[in-house]
C-alpha cells in the first residue's frame, strides 16, 4: 500500500541511477545514457516518487481536462501501475491564463495528473543529463541554485574598476511558446516518442481543441528542463567567440570583459564598449536563437551602461560614484506594496489577529528576498509605508475615536519590537504577562551575504553532497552560527575530490 513504501530507499536507488547518469554524460556515453533513462522510468522507485511529487505540491488538486486528481492513498497506489511506456498517450492541455506584471495574460498549460507523472517520472532521467551539460552561470529551475547566486554573479562581473561598463539586457520574446520541435527531438537527450507526443498534445480552450505546431507548454512539469537545455551551450558559444588572451608585452591577460549570466529565459550579458555588444554579441545570440526558433523581444532588449543602473529579477544593479550597489526595485517595491495594501483593504470585518497572520508571510517573504542586498533604507521606507496603511485602515474602522484611542488599542510597546502593529491571543505566558501576535517588520530582518556558489557544482553528483550540506546550514543560519557550533570546517567546503580509477582528481 501507499503508506507502507520505505520512500529513503527508493530514493536512494533513484540516486544511484542519476549518478551513473551523470558519469555516464561526462563520458559522452549516449548509449549509456539511454539504457540508464530506460532503467529508471521503468522501475517502481522511479514511478513512485514522480507519484509523491505530483500529488505533494500546490497543484495537486487543480485537475486537467479529465477532472481527476489523486487523493486518496489507494488511487495514488493505483497510479503507479499507469505509469507506462506502451500505448501511453497524452490528453490534451486544459488551457488557462493568469495575469503578468504588465497587464497582459500568460497562457498556461494544465496536463492530466497522469501526464503530469509520466513527466515527472522522465524528468528523473533527464535531470542529471541537463545538470551536467548545462551552462555553469545559468541558474533558473536548477537544483540547489537560485535568484541570489544569479545576482551574486552578476555583482561579481560587474564590481571593480577594471570591470565590463556596459549590459546587454536581453529577454526571450515568447520563450515557451515558439521553441522549435524539429530541434528539441533532434537534441534533447530522452525518449524522442514520449517527448514527440507531450509537444503535439494540443491544448483545449473554451471546449475547443487546438494543435501545438511549436513551443512548450508553461505548466508541464519538465517545460522548465526542456527550456533550459535549449538556451543552454549560450554561454560556451560566447567564451568561444571571446576569448581571453594574454598579451606577451604587458604580461597581463586581456579580455573584452563579456559575461555572461542567465535566469531561465532572462539573461544579461557584459561587454567593454557598447559598440562591442551592439555589432558582434548580439547578432552571435539572435543567430543561437534562431537556431532554435525563438528570437530576442525587441521591447525589452536594451544596452545599458552600469551607471544608469539596470533591472534584473526583480533588484536594480547600478554604480553609484564608483561603488556598486545592488537594491530591490522600484517596480519590485511597488508591486510588492500594491499587494500589501490590497489585502489591508480587502480584509473587511477581519480581527486583528487574522489580518496581522495574512500580512505576515508576505512581508517575511519580500524581506528575505531581498536580505542579501544592500536593501535597509528600503526596508524602512515599506515599513512606513505599511503603517500608514494599517493606519489608515484603523481610524476607518473607528473614525468616532481619537487618535490616542486608536493607536492604544492597535500599537503595543515591547522590548523586543518596540511600537508595533500586534494583536492580543487570549493566552498569557506561566508569568502571566499576555502574549501577543506582532506584525513584522521588515527592517527587522539583518541583511546577510550570500554564501558564494562554486560554478561547477551538480547535486546528483556525490562527490558534491558534502559541499551542499555544509552549503545549506550556512545559508540556513549564517557562518557566525555554523563555526560556532562546529559545524562547518574551512576543509570541507574545499572543491571536492573525485576518484577516477587509482588517481583522484579535481572537479
Amino acid at each position: 500500500m501507499w503508506d507502507q513504501i520505505n520512500w529513503p530507499k527508493h530514493e536512494r536507488q533513484v540516486s544511484r541511477l542519476q549518478a551513473r547518469l551523470v558519469k555516464a554524460t561526462r563520458e559522452r556515453r549516449w548509449g549509456k545514457i539511454k539504457s540508464l533513462q530506460w532503467l529508471l522510468t521503468h522501475s517502481f522507485s522511479g514511478k513512485a516518487l514522480a507519484i509523491k511529487r505530483v500529488t505533494g505540491n500546490k497543484g495537486k488538486r487543480t485537475p486537467g481536462v479529465d477532472g481527476a486528481i489523486w487523493i486518496t492513498p489507494d488511487s495514488k497506489h493505483k497510479a503507479i501501475g499507469q505509469l507506462h511506456r506502451r500505448g501511453y498517450q497524452p490528453q490534451p492541455l486544459r488551457r488557462v491564463h493568469i495575469p503578468k506584471a504588465n497587464g497582459k495574460l500568460r497562457p498556461l498549460g494544465i496536463p492530466t495528473m497522469r501526464d503530469r507523472a509520466t513527466q515527472a517520472l522522465y524528468l528523473l532521467g533527464l535531470e542529471p543529463v541537463a545538470e551536467t551539460l548545462a551552462d555553469s552561470y545559468s541558474y533558473g529551475f536548477r537544483t540547489a541554485r537560485s535568484t541570489a547566486d544569479a545576482i551574486d554573479q552578476c555583482y561579481n562581473s560587474l564590481n571593480g574598476p577594471t570591470k565590463a561598463q556596459w549590459v546587454l539586457e536581453a529577454d526571450i520574446q515568447g520563450c515557451y511558446d515558439h521553441i522549435s520541435h524539429e530541434w528539441m527531438l533532434e537534441n534533447i537527450p530522452m525518449d524522442v516518442q514520449a517527448l514527440g507526443k507531450w509537444l503535439r498534445a494540443g491544448y483545449v480552450e473554451e471546449r475547443r481543441l487546438f494543435p501545438t505546431t511549436e513551443g512548450t507548454p508553461q505548466g508541464g512539469i519538465i517545460s522548465p528542463a526542456l527550456a533550459n537545455m535549449t538556451l543552454d551551450g549560450l554561454q560556451t558559444l560566447l567564451e568561444t567567440r571571446f576569448p581571453r588572451k594574454w598579451d606577451t608585452k604587458t604580461n597581463r591577460c586581456i579580455y573584452p570583459k563579456v559575461n555572461f549570466v542567465r535566469y531561465a529565459d532572462d539573461f544579461v550579458v557584459t561587454g567593454g564598449s557598447r559598440e562591442l555588444l551592439e555589432t558582434e554579441v548580439r547578432p552571435l545570440i539572435e543567430a543561437f536563437l534562431n537556431e532554435r526558433g525563438l528570437r530576442l523581444s525587441p521591447e525589452k532588449t536594451k544596452i545599458t551602461h552600469i551607471d544608469e543602473g539596470f533591472d534584473f529579477l526583480g533588484q536594480n544593479i547600478r554604480r553609484y560614484r564608483g561603488l556598486l550597489l545592488i537594491k530591490p526595485s522600484k517596480k519590485n517595491t511597488q508591486a510588492f506594496l500594491t499587494k500589501v495594501r490590497e489585502r489591508i483593504q480587502s480584509s473587511g470585518d477581519e480581527t486583528q489577529e487574522k489580518l496581522i497572520l495574512r500580512l505576515n508571510p508576505i512581508i517575511r517573504g519580500w524581506a528575505n528576498y531581498h536580505r542579501h542586498i544592500a536593501a535597509k533604507h528600503t526596508y524602512n521606507r515599506v515599513d512606513h509605508a505599511i503603517w500608514e496603511a494599517l493606519w489608515r485602515w484603523a481610524r476607518k474602522r473607528h473614525h468616532n475615536k481619537s487618535p490616542c484611542w486608536v493607536a492604544e488599542k492597535y500599537w503595543h510597546l515591547s522590548e523586543r519590537h518596540g511600537w508595533n502593529f500586534a494583536a492580543d491571543t487570549g493566552k498569557c505566558t506561566d508569568k502571566g504577562n499576555p502574549i501577543r501576535l506582532h506584525l513584522i517588520r521588515a527592517v527587522c530582518f539583518s541583511i546577510r551575504r550570500h554564501p558564494r556558489l562554486k560554478c561547477d557544482v551538480n547535486p546528483f553528483d556525490p562527490a558534491w553532497r558534502e559541499y551542499l550540506e555544509q552549503r545549506t546550514l550556512l545559508k540556513r543560519f549564517g557562518p557566525e552560527f555554523v563555526e560556532q557550533y562546529g559545524f562547518l570546517l574551512s576543509s570541507k567546503m574545499r572543491k571536492p575530490v573525485v576518484k577516477t580509477g587509482s588517481a583522484s582528481a579535481e572537479l
